[in-house]
């Protein structure tokens, strides 16, 4: 029996029910205009910037991005997933001890290989503890699962760390074409709709220059993020801006409001 960690926020951030859950997602892809710009020829995704609320309030910007995914699905085949931690504090990016994530769509088994290759890393710590609760991966499990056909992951919770830090990791499981590299993040929060509005369009500004000093209180997952952008830049990647929006666009009032942006970022192009 592979040592499982079960999801903890199906039934609350998405459905719980297989079939609702599918339908959920499905829906959420299909509304993403086909007439979306395309991604510049060639330049397939090698990295995703998306959100991870409740798939009411975010799951429409997440799609944006996800959808994207589609021409490469059947190439991909490990997914390395970065996002911040909500629960338990953490010193450096920690892996679980865990050999598997299961959503209501079934089990994802974790890239024992890769993880070995980390193990020795200063920055990385092994805790079961740090994952058991976290939603900012287990949001897009369900999403990956649905667009990809099989693939190993690599679930990274990323506390308090440096650009460089989460750069070497990344650069370690870059990989080709098999590879894929999430980073889950939020904008700003609780701030006024129209405040909100501008210091998320702020923001998403140096996620497009690829500025590796984004604050927390700009994303919620600036640490994994700024590693990213810093990988990003040296590797010569260009970013695009697919979708930008807030809860009180989606499920929510105006008076506090969580931002929401996803972006996609390409080898080939020209960062200019």
């Amino acid at each position: 029996m592979l040592n499982n960690r079960p999801p903890a926020v199906a039934g609350m951030f998405y459905p719980a029910d297989p079939a609702d859950l599918n339908a959920s997602i499905d829906q959420l892809l299909a509304a993403i205009p086909a007439n979306a710009p395309p991604t510049a020829p060639g330049s397939r995704p090698k990295a995703l910037i998306v959100p991870h609320a409740g798939y009411i309030y975010s799951g429409s910007t997440a799609a944006a991005a996800y959808a994207r995914l589609a021409p490469w699905s059947a190439d991909i085949r490990r997914v390395v997933l970065l996002g911040p931690t909500h629960r338990v504090a953490v010193d450096g990016i920690a892996l679980p001890e865990a050999e598997a994530f299961t959503t209501p769509l079934g089990s994802i088994r974790l890239d024992a290989q890769v993880i070995a290759r980390l193990a020795g890393l200063p920055q990385i710590v092994f805790s079961d503890q740090a994952h058991a609760f976290e939603h900012s991966l287990e949001v897009h499990l369900p999403f990956l699962q649905r667009i990809l056909d099989q693939f190993t992951l690599v679930p990274l919770a990323v506390g308090h760390a440096t650009p460089e830090a989460v750069a070497e990791v990344i650069d370690l499981l870059w990989g080709g074409p098999e590879t894929l590299i999430v980073v889950s993040s939020d904008l700003s929060h609780y701030l006024p709709y129209a405040t909100a509005q501008q210091v998320d369009r702020n923001t998403c500004q140096h996620i497009l220059h690829l500025d590796a000093d984004l604050r927390p209180e700009q994303a919620c997952g600036a640490y994994p993020m700024n590693g990213l952008l810093l990988t990003a830049r040296r590797r010569g990647l260009r970013p695009e801006l697919l979708a930008c929006r807030n809860s009180g666009d989606t499920a929510g009032d105006r008076h506090r409001v969580v931002g929401y942006a996803a972006f996609t970022i390409s080898e080939g192009g020209h960062h200019g």
